[in-house]
């Protein structure tokens, strides 16, 4: 395979990830974002586990959904991150509480 080929591979997996995203986005409560992946989710939970610097943090996501495009299977029941990074977590909008 050609590099100009791997490329167009690439950009159609990406379409398709960003297409599943866009379908799937309303199923979810929260966006969680950390270094390494982004996920979208129904459950989030968050427990710092040391007191010491740099702080670990555990991150627990139920009803999940993965942003990977190499992934065969993006739903996942359950995900347990733990980091000393930075991790984003935002409520997202629900359409019916949006003004019209």
């Amino acid at each position: 395979m050609g590099e100009e080929e791997l490329d167009d591979y690439e950009s159609t997996l990406e379409l398709a990830l960003v297409q599943e995203y866009k379908a799937v986005v309303g199923m979810f409560d929260f966006a969680v974002e950390t270094d390494r992946r982004f996920y979208l989710a129904n459950d989030v939970a968050v427990e710092v586990r040391s007191n010491a610097t740099p702080t670990l943090l555990e991150v627990t996501l139920h009803d999940a959904w993965v942003w990977d495009m190499y992934r065969a299977a993006r739903f996942v029941p359950s995900v347990r991150i733990l980091t000393f990074r930075d991790v984003n977590i935002e409520r997202l909008p629900k359409e019916d509480l949006q003004p019209s």
